[in-house]
């Protein structure tokens, strides 16, 4: 079953109190660290604006000089539009909430998904030779509790997230 479907124009998705909070927290996070936490070493900063001319680095900084700030006010403005969808904490019903996204405000979302998890991959090191299933598994088996245990298991959320989201776009 999708977590996204389709509805006309729309694509849909009735969201639990917990799925809103992780979305707000994580487009929070991306837009922080894209603002205040900006730092050309942070690995994840790296991930998120790779060098596009690696053997040349001088032609790399000029193109890094002209496209950087629209890269990252872009970043941030599809972060926002997460944000911007989600129901605020005191609009939440205990049952969650409905989220209803036009397609500009559908592509916004797959970027964003997109860039949460590429900073969550770097941050948590996953690979493409990662086996998610396995790695949390063995995580919640080791420790239920564990901060890795949960962001685990939301970074396999919002791949499914993602997933879903695309689908009901293809539609």
């Amino acid at each position: 079953m999708s977590l996204f479907r389709r509805d006309g124009e729309e694509c849909v998705a009735t969201l639990s109190l917990d799925e809103v909070r992780v979305l707000r927290r994580v487009a929070s996070e991306v837009v922080g660290l894209l603002t205040e936490g900006f730092d050309h070493s942070d690995p994840v900063v790296v991930r998120l604006f790779p060098t596009v001319y690696p053997e040349d680095p001088e032609e790399a900084a000029d193109f890094r000089r002209f496209t950087e700030g629209d890269l990252k006010t872009s970043k941030i403005d599809q972060a926002g539009a997460v944000l911007a969808a989600l129901p605020g904490e005191d609009e939440l019903e205990p049952s969650g909430a409905e989220v209803r996204l036009d397609s500009e405000a559908s592509e916004a979302w797959l970027r964003a998904i997109n860039d949460v998890r590429l900073a969550m991959g770097v941050r948590l090191g996953i690979t493409d030779e990662t086996d998610l299933d396995e790695e949390l598994t063995e995580e919640i088996e080791r420790d239920v509790q564990s901060a890795r245990a949960f962001q685990l298991s939301v970074y396999a959320y919002l791949g499914y997230l993602q997933e879903s989201l695309l689908d009901a776009i293809m539609r």
